[in-house]
């Protein structure tokens, strides 16, 4: 796998095992052989559109069949691949473009309009339109495909070829292109299967969104090896739990609020789950209440894993055959080192036990940030060490625990509080579906924290309850300082909790919320 390029992973599958159904997406299937012919024609209509090697193709979609064959044919065309989140603004989108240099964008009709003006702007001189009749100015899926052979030429790549720009969420500004190689992208699809032993014998389910970086590793591992690859255009918890059912998925991914809103939902005890052997998990820590409860009710163990864009996906991830220590993320993935670094020294490995950054180092990461050579020293030490970000601790026999991002920190009077922490606490109370805590400004302390909570359907619970609960496991300066429930929390396109966008919730006039402040203490 070290010397794989993507544009290689489906062509030996669809030889190995042509009448196998690659990908069931709605009512649709598709084989092997036919996945393999569908992309080999996207390809050529690319190189027909004047698409050579190197070339910047942008995909701008939310999941479907025509997304899946359009990033396989971006690969084998020889062109990198842009994945972008579907929910990404005119604006945003804008920037991605012109800042990656794309020449063709792959869309969707009602996000075709909008993007018209990028046409001949800098590099851009094509926009194909998915799913539908080409409007003005563009080109249809079924006109890029039509009349195209289904044979290609390899196109050349090479391992260590830039394969893939994925632009990060842009949190503290403008977002950064991480360049990935052709070998990170094989190289974490195959290492991530082998973490939790997916064969050919699994039926994989998601409803991650594609373009995200875990949504796309799970895509590939799955065309890599062999599974049958179920996909939602986008995740609902009684559609997934209907497609565990009725396809009879071993293994599925997602983010913990998937699972959550899977637990809370109010049939969740008529499904059959039990061709489901391991269901794993990642993209924020999944509170450990959570994890038991998910294995009592549904049967399969819920294995952690942690990531990064700038890794092609997983860094770390439990092991099915080693144990699964809840709270944990995991060890290291095969060819990858890890080390928690002192935040104020990074040449400074702090000993086991005590918190400091998460520092990886390997063949998984980046090659650095597209155009950005100061934001690529800032995150890629000389010796090779890639900063996560995150807040880590690593036990003696190389599991480690995300305690948060350093982003997220909050300071009351001086204590550090990790918001993780605290939802992992509030989320075992059993009228909890799901919880998110933030920052708030305060006169006195600088910031308190501030719990905003979603309740299971037909269950009550007062903040009252809350705090009785979290006084029992966590330290005084530790307890939110409010409670808030709420009917919903902001989530990104892939179904993280967005932290940051809690405050937006303070002032729901809706009549649908509850806003406690509670008196903890002096702390």
């Amino acid at each position: 796998m070290l010397n794989m390029t993507i544009d290689q992973i489906l062509p030996g599958t669809a030889k190995r095992l042509p009448d196998k159904i690659a990908l069931i997406f709605g009512g649709r299937t598709l084989t092997y052989s036919e996945l393999e012919r569908l992309t080999n024609q996207a390809a050529n209509g690319l190189k027909a559109l004047g698409i050579n090697k190197g070339d910047r193709v942008t995909l701008f979609a939310p999941n479907s069949v025509e997304w899946v064959i359009s990033y396989i044919g971006i690969a084998k065309a020889g062109a990198v691949l842009n994945p972008v989140n579907a929910m990404l603004t005119a604006e945003e989108l804008a920037y991605v473009v012109r800042d990656c240099s794309a020449k063709v964008l792959i869309t969707t009709a009602e996000r075709a309009g909008p993007a018209q003006s990028l046409k001949n702007d800098g590099n851009l001189k094509e926009i194909v339109v998915l799913g539908g009749a080409a409007t003005a100015g563009t080109i249809s899926f079924d006109d890029l495909l039509s009349g195209q052979a289904q044979s290609i030429e390899p196109p050349g790549n090479l391992p260590k070829e830039l394969s893939t720009i994925c632009y990060t969420s842009g949190t503290t500004g403008f977002p950064k292109g991480a360049m990935l190689d052709h070998r990170s992208v094989v190289l974490n699809a195959a290492m991530t299967a082998a973490m939790n032993v997916r064969t050919e014998r699994d039926v994989q389910f998601t409803g991650l969104p594609l373009p995200h970086v875990y949504g796309t590793v799970v895509m590939n591992l799955s065309f890599l090896l062999g599974l049958t690859f179920v996909l939602l255009e986008k995740f609902d918890a009684l559609r997934a739990l209907q497609s565990i059912e009725r396809h009879r998925v071993s293994i599925m991914d997602g983010v913990p609020t998937m699972y959550l809103y899977m637990l809370a939902h109010s049939d969740f005890e008529k499904f059959d789950l039990s061709s489901l052997r391991v269901a794993v998990v990642g993209g924020q820590t999944m509170p450990a209440a959570k994890s038991v409860e998910w294995q009592e009710r549904s049967g399969a163990p819920i294995l952690e894993l942690w990531g990064m864009t700038e890794l092609a996906g997983p860094g770390i991830m439990q092991h099915s055959y080693c144990e699964n220590r809840l709270g944990s993320v995991g060890i290291m993935m095969p060819f990858m080192q890890g080390r928690i670094a002192d935040p104020l020294d990074a040449s400074n490995t702090l000993p086991n036990g005590e918190v400091g950054e998460l520092m990886v180092k390997g063949p998984l990461n980046m090659l650095g940030y597209y155009g950005n050579e100061a934001a690529t020293k800032e995150t890629i030490e000389p010796d090779g060490w890639l900063h996560s970000g995150d807040l880590c601790k690593m036990d003696a026999d190389g599991y480690f625990y995300i305690v948060d991002r350093k982003k997220d920190m909050i300071l009351t009077a001086g204590y550090n509080i990790y918001p993780a922490e605290i939802e992992r606490v509030i989320a075992g109370h059993p009228s909890v579906a799901m919880v998110g805590v933030g920052a708030k400004p305060d006169a006195t302390k600088g910031e308190i924290a501030k719990a905003y909570i979603v309740l299971k359907p037909g269950v009550t619970a007062d903040a009252k309850g809350i705090l009785d609960h979290c006084r029992q496991h966590l330290a005084a300066y530790k307890m939110p300082r409010e409670v808030q429930f709420v009917p919903a929390l902001p989530t990104t396109s892939s179904g993280k909790i967005m932290r940051r966008q809690l405050k937006t919730l303070d002032q729901d006039t809706r009549g649908e919320s509850e806003t406690v402040s509670l008196r903890v203490g002096a702390a």
